[in-house]
């Protein structure tokens, strides 16, 4: 029978769909009952590459500025490499029919979500399990109403195009500004961009 496979951004709300909607035998890295399957990742999963045209590049020249690659190519983040073929391997799995976004209801939770199925390269109908509490009846309720996909495709393209804006401001303005300030010779690394890690 087919089945839907259900993916939360942490544990402990897969934790709490099972326990609302019930019947679910718990796996090592998923839940699953008659009609679901429950998984989940633990946070962001996922980081935008570095091209592999830059991967070599020891010296940062302004010459080579602005890096502005074709398309953005995904990888695991450090130590997020299992977690990503965990959800992988269901995602292809021939008994799920669809998936449901259950990450949390907002940009990041969508973004999360929808690099996981990126990397999974699937096609599958998707749709949407928006919660914003966690009681059983809200969880109930919003499995009674379930969003299409393409309701939440401009939430996705605008999480997507920040997170994009993010890593194309942040990898083009530190080199630059460090650059500028250093006399060209980069010794002192002035990072740049809204997100600092």
């Amino acid at each position: 029978m087919p089945k839907s496979l259900i993916i939360t951004e942490k544990p402990s709300v897969a934790s709490d769909i099972a326990k609302a909607v019930g019947g679910f035998k718990k796996g090592k890295d998923y839940y699953e009952n008659e009609k679901y399957v429950i998984s989940w990742a633990v946070g962001h999963l996922f980081e935008l590459a570095v091209p592999a045209s830059m991967k070599d590049q020891d010296k940062w020249d302004m010459k080579k500025l602005p890096i502005m690659p074709a398309e953005f190519a995904l990888e695991p983040a450090e130590k997020m490499t299992g977690r990503a073929n965990v959800l992988r391997k269901l995602i292809r799995n021939k008994d799920v029919s669809e998936l449901i976004n259950a990450c949390d209801a907002g940009r990041e939770g969508e973004l999360i979500f929808r690099y996981i199925a990126q990397y999974a390269g699937t096609k599958k109908p998707i749709k949407r399990l928006w919660l914003q509490s966690m009681t059983p009846e809200a969880i109930r309720e919003g499995f009674a109403r379930l969003r299409t996909d393409a309701e939440m495709q401009p939430l996705a393209t605008a999480a997507r195009s920040r997170n994009e804006a993010d890593w194309l401001i942040g990898i083009n303005a530190t080199r630059a500004f460090t650059l500028r300030l250093s006399g060209g010779r980069g010794s002192t690394i002035t990072s740049l961009g809204r997100v600092q890690t």
